[in-house]
């Protein structure tokens, strides 16, 4: 009788084997947040593209029904920016996950109906800064995150990024003096680096453009 009965030690599974009843690992735990993080992410940017999309179109058919001057620019690219701090507050969410979005799509916007991009990239950061001050959001990070999207804008259309995003921080900083003392030194240091990197490209370009330049005209004092 007793030499029937099985111990339940040896039942027991083993971590290495595999089935249900194995313990899932480390590496299993792992695997799954990589693939939770990679769907939530792909859902982003989605959201992320929906919204460019919906600005966009928003700003092209309404100055396309007002007339792209420069009040009425104005007076667009600041309700867009109101538009978009209502549905944050509405919903609960973080004016730095959306601003970048909003900001591109303006961009976009203004360069569908032949507006003058430059002047609608300082105007964007105006309107942003100054709604951010308002609703009590970090400056600096919501400020760079709308010079992310005019930049990518800007990159996209084909634009002069140089000067587009020089107007842009221009418009910013301008701003946050409305603001603050802090706040101008906030955006100033989140984005000075922007500034000087963007500096420093302009001047590589030129150097570049000077040593071709020099090579042709080499060349051709060569053939003669």
């Amino acid at each position: 009788m007793t030499s029937k009965v099985t111990t339940t030690g040896s039942s027991r599974p083993s971590g290495n084997g595999s089935g249900a009843g194995r313990t899932p690992s480390i590496e299993d735990a792992a695997h799954t947040l990589k693939e939770g993080i990679v769907q939530s992410l792909s859902g982003l940017s989605t959201i992320e593209s929906d919204i460019v999309a919906l600005v966009r179109k928003t700003v092209a058919d309404t100055l396309r029904a007002g007339g792209s001057t420069a009040g009425e620019l104005v007076n667009v690219v600041h309700h867009v920016v109101m538009g978009t701090i209502g549905a944050v507050e509405q919903v609960g969410a973080g004016l730095t996950m959306s601003i970048k979005s909003v900001a591109k799509g303006i961009v976009m916007g203004v360069h569908d109906v032949g507006g003058d991009v430059v002047s609608a990239s300082a105007e964007t950061m105006r309107s942003v800064v100054k709604h951010a001050a308002a609703v009590g959001s970090d400056v600096g990070v919501v400020a760079k995150r709308a010079v992310d999207g005019v930049i990518e804008a800007t990159v996209d259309v084909g634009g002069n990024v140089a000067q587009v995003s020089k107007s842009a921080i221009e418009g910013a900083i301008e701003e946050a003096g409305k603001v603050g003392n802090m706040a101008v030194k906030t955006v100033k240091d989140v984005l000075g680096n922007i500034r000087g990197s963007l500096g420093e490209s302009a001047e590589a370009s030129s150097h570049g453009a000077g040593k071709k330049s020099q090579t042709g005209a080499a060349g051709k004092a060569v053939s003669h």
